[in-house]
């Protein structure tokens, strides 16, 4: 198979150079709901010849840049770090149960149980994207949501936390915010704050 790269026309680099540099300059400006409206998509394809789909697709990837952000595989195993903090609401018990601890990162994991509001339920909870965010001291942390799933009354939740947190969690706190899809930004109203230290 021939790498598309080899057949670049180099006619188009001065062009490529000045869509990077649009789109920095789009970066430096926009706030994390700047997404034109669907009038603007439908003006814009029409004028440009180019197709709505595409346009809507290219500004959700301009919004969510930091989705092709590199994150570290997690190497060199050291420790589980046991948490076992919970916070509660209505029918839904959240609960970090443990870090564990490589060398480059710390995977952190979430569960969610729910006692099923009918005997024979088979959807407990609507099955959502839960945000995290860290508070230690200042320390800014890049949180990535690697994948979740689960049955009947039991969801999970796993993140990619860089760099590692330390050993010592007393002053960390994690921040979840649901919202209804990925992308989309939609927050259900659920927030909630577990601090490692109470």
């Amino acid at each position: 198979m021939t790498d598309k790269r080899e057949q670049y026309d180099s006619r188009l680099e001065k062009i490529d150079e000045q869509i990077c540099g649009l789109i920095n300059k789009r970066k430096s400006i926009a706030s994390k709901s700047s997404f034109p409206s669907p009038q603007l998509i439908t003006s814009w394809s029409t004028k440009y010849d180019l197709y709505e789909d595409f346009l809507d697709g290219l500004f959700h990837h301009l919004l969510h840049e930091d989705l092709f952000k590199p994150y570290p595989d997690p190497k060199g195993f050291r420790k589980n770090i046991p948490i076992l903090k919970s916070y509660e609401r209505d029918n839904l018990f959240f609960t970090v149960t443990f870090v564990r601890q490589y060398e480059n990162a710390s995977i952190v994991n979430l569960t969610l149980d729910k006692e099923p509001l009918e005997e024979n339920a088979k959807i407990l909870h609507e099955f959502t994207f839960l945000e995290l965010s860290i508070e230690n001291n200042g320390v800014e942390y890049d949180c990535r949501d690697i994948g979740g799933g689960g049955s009947d009354g039991h969801m999970s939740h796993t993140y990619t936390v860089s760099p590692p947190l330390p050993d010592d969690m007393s002053a960390v706190k994690f921040l979840f915010k649901e919202y209804k899809e990925p992308f989309q930004r939609e927050p259900t109203g659920i927030e909630f704050v577990i601090a490692v230290a109470e």
